[in-house]
């Protein structure tokens, strides 16, 4: 019988998941949250190397938040927030972890059993759960509610499961029945009695966002010691989409101005202003505030205005633009998914 514990722990030396790999003497994935203060580091760096396969964790800082989790030199990076990346531009794979900002989830492999891995043949994303995220949902409330129900055992704080209505809001929104709720409206139940989510959930008026995890994804954080998070989120069932605009150069260029200001979190982005009327960014659905997420694919977070000036310029004729608008950025940084992969992406 499965039972629910929210227990935080995320201190707790991260555990390996258990695989038959066919392989003798071959080591198994392992899974490190890693949480930052904002002047800190993680802690090691990440290597491309000649004549090495894979992404490669080197400078593993003596004390540093890495070597505390356990991290070592020349793991192999699997996986950034549940997403495969063995396979993935090294340059993208380092913008993820940028992007993730104080806490990312890492799945690492030891060097030799990667390299073993590989002379095998093997397909290293089958040693790896299918979906260990957990889901961000935005409810909106028709007449009959939001369409799902909360329960409890009686007298435990923070331990909420939820019955979804059959073809209500809720389910709608892409909650599972069954699952645990973690976090409404970007802050945690956990310190929550029953009469105290019930006052939230009125207070949240016609919508309310929840973080919410099956039983499953649930356990496999539990037994790790690891929380879960917003940042590790599957954002697809989120109302806000980042817009993909495909722009070819005109007689006149682009028709747009790409200014440096700060985020709504804090940190440093670029922004898309004063898009001329008829020229090829308005044509392309541009709008003025909108805040530029990727450049041709790769996410430009963590980049300064002339790096990413470049990144425009790279293709002279041409250029495709991942975009955020205001009221879209302010809900994601809301719920503290401003990290996450963008919806659209």
């Amino acid at each position: 019988k499965f039972e629910f514990n929210p227990k935080v722990g995320i201190d707790n030396p991260a555990l390996s998941l258990a695989e038959d790999t066919d392989g003798e003497g071959m080591g198994e994935p392992r899974f490190y949250l890693l949480s930052k203060g904002s002047a800190e580091t993680f802690g090691f760096c990440l290597h491309e190397e000649l004549g090495c396969q894979g992404h490669i964790v080197r400078q593993v800082e003596l004390g540093g938040l890495a070597q505390r989790r356990g991290m070592q030199d020349g793991d192999r990076l699997l996986q950034v927030n549940g997403h495969f990346v063995d396979d993935m531009d090294h340059c993208r794979v380092v913008q993820k972890i940028k992007a993730s900002g104080n806490h990312v989830l890492l799945t690492v492999l030891d060097g030799d059993s990667y390299k073993a891995a590989k002379a095998l043949g093997r397909d290293l994303s089958q040693m790896l759960p299918a979906d260990i995220r957990p889901r961000l949902c935005h409810i909106v409330q028709d007449r009959s509610g939001f369409g799902f129900s909360v329960s409890g055992p009686e007298g435990m704080k923070g331990t909420f499961q939820l019955s979804v209505q059959q073809g209500g809001p809720a389910e709608r929104a892409g909650v599972l029945p069954g699952s645990w709720l973690l976090e409404l409206n970007g802050a945690s139940v956990r310190s929550y009695s029953q009469a105290q989510l019930t006052k939230k959930l009125k207070q949240s008026g016609s919508k309310v966002t929840l973080l919410v995890a099956s039983s499953a994804v649930e356990e496999f954080y539990r037994l790790r010691g690891l929380q879960v998070t917003a940042a590790m989120a599957d954002t697809s069932w989120l109302p806000f989409k980042a817009r993909e605009l495909h722009l070819v150069k005109g007689p006149a260029g682009y028709g747009f101005l790409l200014k440096e200001d700060d985020c709504i979190s804090g940190a440093t982005g670029q922004f898309l202003w004063d898009v001329d009327a008829g020229l090829p960014a308005q044509q392309a659905g541009m709008k003025e505030g909108d805040r530029l997420l990727a450049v041709n694919g790769e996410n430009i977070e963590g980049l300064d205005h002339h790096q990413t000036v470049l990144r425009i310029r790279a293709h002279e004729e041409q250029v495709t633009l991942l975009v955020i608008d205001p009221a879209g950025d302010r809900f994601y940084h809301s719920v503290g998914a401003g990290g996450t992969e963008w919806s659209g992406t």
